[in-house]
C-alpha cells in the first residue's frame, strides 16, 4: 500500500487547526508557531508530490478513492495531474508566508484567526484535488466560511459590508453550479449506474442545448470567482477590507479556483459549448484586461490598485484558457502561479507599509526608498515581475498566452497587449509616488527598514520570480501532457 500523500497534504492543516483550537487563548506564540508548523508540514508533502510527479504522463497520479455515499455514487476521490499540481504547490507555498505576515499585525483573536487560515488551506487544497463533483462542491463552498470570517472579523472599517458582498456573490454562482452538478449526474446513466466521478463524467455525451445550459451554470460560478468582467465588483471591496494575510491568500490562491474550474470542468465536460462560447469569453477577457488596467491607474489607494490589477492580469489567464491551443493553455496555467506570486507579493508590500503608517493612500507616502532601501529593492523586483519584464516569471506566462492566442485570434492579442502597457503605467506610477520624491515628514518617524522576519517572507517569492522566469521547464514539463490530453478530448468531441 502506497503512502496516502494527498490525504496527508489535505488534512495536515486541518489537524493543525484542531491542535490550535485546543491551545489556551493566551498562548499566542504557541498558537502562531503551531499554525506555521502545520502549513510548513503541508508544504513539505506538496514538495514531495511535485518532485515525485512523473512528467509526460497525462493521467491522474497519487489517486486515492474510498466509498463515501454508495447509494448516490459519491466517493472520496482525490488525485493530481499536470493541471492541478502547480496550484497545489502554489497553495502550499503561499499559506506559510501569509501566516508569517500576520505575526505582528493580527493581535486579537489570534487562535480564531490561525484556525480560520488552516481550515481555509484545507478547503483550497481539497478544491484542487477533488475528482468527485460532490466532494469538489463541498470544498468549493467550504472556502467561503473561513474567508468570510477573515474579512468580517479582522478586516477594515467596512469589513461587514465587504464580507457580506463576497459571500453573496460567490454563493449565488455556487447554487447554480449545484443544480448543474445534479443535472449532469442524472445524465450520466440509468438509475443505479450514475456517478459523480469526474473521470467517468468526461465520457458522458450531453446533448445540446442542455450542454449549453450546464456550461453556463458552471461558467457563471467560475467567472464570479475569477472574477471575469463585469462580475468583478466584489473583489476590490473584499481586498481593501481584508487583513494583509487574507488579501494575499485571496489574490494568490482563491481567485485561481475560478480559472482552474475553466480547465478542469468546462473544457472536458462541455467541449461543444466551450467551442461555441469561447469567443464570448475571449472578448470579456480582453475587456477585463483593458478595464482593469485603466481603473487601476485611477486609484489613490494602493491596496485597491493592486486589487483591480488582478482583474487585468486574470483576464490574460481567461484569454489563454479559451484560446484552446497548447501554448495558450500552458501559459494560462503558468500565469495562475505567476499571478499568485507577484500579486501576493504586492499585497505583502502594501501590508509592510500599512503596518508602519496605517495608511494605504499614495498621497501619504514619498521618499520611502531613502528610508527603506532594502524594502525598495524587494518592491522593485516584485513590481517588475507583475509588469512581466523578461527574466521574471510574469513574462513567460504572458508570452505563451499571447503566442497561443495569436494563432487563433490575432485581433484579441492586438487589444490585449494594451493591458501589458497599462500594467507598466500604473505600477511605475505607484512606485514613483511612494518610493521617490521628497520624504513625507509625517510618516518619517514610523517608516523604518523591514525586519528579518519580513525579509524572510519575500525571499521565497523572489527566488520563484527569477527561478520560473529563467527556467520554467519544471512546471511546463509537468503540465504539457495533461494540457495536450485535455485539448485532444475537446477536439475529439466535435
Amino acid at each position: 500500500m502506497t503512502f496516502p500523500y494527498l490525504s496527508a497534504l489535505l488534512f495536515l492543516p486541518l489537524c493543525g487547526a484542531v491542535v490550535v483550537a485546543l491551545l489556551g487563548r493566551r498562548r499566542s506564540d504557541a498558537i502562531r508557531w503551531t499554525g506555521l508548523a502545520a502549513s510548513l508540514a503541508a508544504l513539505g508533502v506538496a514538495a514531495v508530490v511535485f518532485l515525485r510527479f512523473a512528467s509526460g504522463t497525462a493521467g491522474m497520479q497519487f489517486e486515492e478513492r474510498a466509498v463515501w455515499v454508495p447509494a448516490a455514487g459519491i466517493s472520496y476521490h482525490v488525485g493530481v495531474d499536470g493541471i492541478s499540481l502547480p496550484l497545489v504547490l502554489l497553495t502550499a507555498v503561499i499559506m506559510p508566508l501569509a501566516l508569517l505576515s500576520s505575526w505582528t499585525s493580527v493581535t486579537e483573536r489570534v487562535k480564531e484567526f490561525t484556525v480560520s487560515m488552516l481550515v481555509l488551506q484545507t478547503a483550497l487544497l481539497g478544491t484542487f484535488l477533488s475528482l468527485d463533483l460532490v466532494l469538489f462542491y463541498v470544498f468549493w463552498d467550504a472556502v467561503l466560511v473561513p474567508m468570510y470570517f477573515i474579512i468580517g472579523l479582522w478586516g477594515g472599517s467596512r469589513r461587514a459590508y465587504a464580507a457580506f458582498k463576497f459571500i453573496l456573490y460567490t454563493m449565488a454562482g455556487s447554487a447554480l453550479m449545484l443544480v448543474a452538478i445534479i443535472s449532469l449526474y442524472l445524465q450520466s446513466g440509468p438509475a443505479g449506474a450514475r456517478s459523480f466521478d469526474l473521470l467517468a463524467l468526461r465520457d458522458v455525451v450531453v446533448p445540446m442545448p442542455l450542454q449549453a445550459w450546464l456550461f453556463g451554470a458552471f461558467a457563471l460560478a467560475f467567472a464570479i470567482k475569477v472574477p471575469v468582467w463585469p462580475l468583478h465588483t466584489w473583489l476590490p471591496d473584499a481586498h481593501t477590507e481584508a487583513p494583509t494575510a487574507g488579501s494575499v491568500v485571496l489574490a494568490a490562491v482563491l481567485l485561481k479556483m475560478g480559472t482552474y474550474g475553466f480547465l478542469r470542468f468546462l473544457l472536458p465536460l462541455f467541449p461543444e459549448a466551450t467551442r461555441q462560447f469561447a469567443p464570448l469569453f475571449a472578448i470579456l477577457a480582453v475587456i477585463g484586461i483593458l478595464y482593469g488596467g485603466a481603473v487601476s491607474w485611477a486609484q489613490s489607494d494602493m491596496k485597491r490598485l493592486v486589487a483591480m490589477s488582478s482583474v487585468s492580469h486574470l483576464g490574460f489567464v481567461t484569454l489563454g484558457a479559451f484560446a484552446l491551443t497548447v501554448e495558450a493553455l500552458q501559459g494560462s496555467l503558468l500565469q495562475m502561479v505567476n499571478h499568485g506570486i507577484s500579486t501576493g507579493g504586492l499585497f505583502l508590500l502594501v501590508g509592510v507599509l500599512y503596518d508602519r503608517t496605517h495608511s494605504r493612500l499614495m498621497a501619504d507616502y514619498g521618499g520611502v526608498a531613502a528610508l527603506m532601501p532594502r524594502f525598495a529593492v524587494v518592491a522593485t523586483i516584485i513590481m517588475l515581475s507583475s509588469m512581466a519584464l523578461p527574466g521574471t516569471n510574469g513574462f513567460v506566462g504572458e508570452f505563451l498566452i499571447l503566442l497561443g492566442a495569436f494563432r487563433v485570434a490575432p485581433i484579441y492579442v492586438v487589444f490585449a497587449v494594451g493591458g501589458v502597457i497599462l500594467s507598466a503605467v500604473y505600477l511605475l506610477w505607484m512606485y514613483q509616488r511612494v518610493m521617490h520624491g521628497p520624504v513625507v515628514v509625517a510618516a518619517r518617524p514610523r517608516v523604518v527598514e523591514i525586519t528579518s522576519r519580513e525579509l524572510l517572507i519575500f525571499v521565497p517569492l523572489i527566488l520563484l520570480i527569477f527561478g520560473i522566469g529563467l527556467y520554467p521547464a519544471p512546471l511546463l514539463q509537468r503540465s504539457e501532457a495533461s494540457v495536450r490530453a485535455l485539448l485532444e478530448r475537446v477536439e475529439a468531441r466535435r
